[in-house]
């Protein structure tokens, strides 16, 4: 059990008695209703993740009819302002004509 031979199942029993002593059956009784309370959410949750998978594979998919339809209408995005004509250009065919 556990990987345990059993001298070293009894000299692990021989320390429990001697660290709980006359509580030993009350913390054993915690233990186990402890372990039953996990195992039981454990098994509660695996029941809920299970009923929802189910669900979800049982839903019927969508009719085209109540996707959204395509609108005809022109979305603007917001965007850079349209570029002003600079005296850039023109500073730049002054300079390569010379002094």
């Amino acid at each position: 059990m556990f990987g345990m031979s059993p001298t070293e199942m009894l000299i692990v029993g021989v320390i429990a008695v001697l660290l709980f002593g006359s509580k030993l059956p009350s913390v054993a009784r915690s233990a186990g209703k402890s372990l039953t309370e996990l195992k039981r959410g454990m098994r509660d949750a695996q029941n809920e993740f299970r009923r929802t998978m189910h669900e979800v594979d049982t839903e019927p998919a969508p009719k085209a009819s109540q996707l959204a339809a395509p609108t005809d209408e022109t979305v603007e995005a917001p965007g850079y302002p349209e570029p002003v004509d600079t005296p850039y250009a023109e500073a730049s065919d002054e300079s390569a004509k010379g002094p």
